[in-house]
């Protein structure tokens, strides 16, 4: 397993939305596998594919952070058929997105539909910040990153930010 460099907006291609993946192969497997090991290494508990430069629909995530377990689950081509209520991910941030952190208003309970590594069909349940780590990466998924889900004030303030270190650099 590789440790691939995660890219950092205002990388285009984050903004960019994935192809869906026709046929899970070797190259896929190997793609997953190297996402999960960056993801432990980063640390971070959920990863796009697009977040290391694979324009494609596929997502690794911790189903269970707290437990400190180096276990991952892989989604591909996953799609939120369902979702309801409100919860408030408070202080989310991004790997993608250094140094932004903020609340964001989320679904509190989603239904997902992907295929498994394996190519089977699945659907579950999310609630919690479980669900939260999968809007935010199917929002990745979709082009969309965590600087377009916080107010317009704080998305100009990062914006400048980034520009002036980016001079700077």
């Amino acid at each position: 397993m590789t440790v691939l460099e995660i890219i950092t907006y205002p990388d285009p291609r984050l903004l960019e939305p994935s192809e869906p993946v026709a046929l899970i192969d070797e190259d896929v497997r190997q793609l997953i596998a190297d996402m999960a090991e960056t993801m432990f290494d980063a640390p971070g508990v959920g990863l796009a594919a697009v977040q290391v430069g694979a324009l494609k629909q596929i997502l690794v995530y911790q189903e269970h952070p707290e437990e400190n377990e180096k276990s991952f689950r892989a989604l591909i081509n996953p799609v939120i058929v369902q979702s309801e209520g409100k919860y408030l991910s408070e202080n989310e941030g991004c790997l993608s997105v250094p140094d932004l952190r903020s609340n964001v208003q989320r679904a509190a309970k989603i239904t997902v539909k992907a295929l498994n590594i394996d190519g089977e069909p699945i659907e579950f349940q999310a609630e919690g910040m479980h669900a939260v780590v999968l809007q935010h990466e199917i929002d990745h998924l979709n082009g969309v990153t965590l600087v377009d889900r916080v107010s317009a004030l704080k998305r100009e303030i990062y914006k400048r930010k980034v520009k002036k270190h980016l001079k700077a650099s």
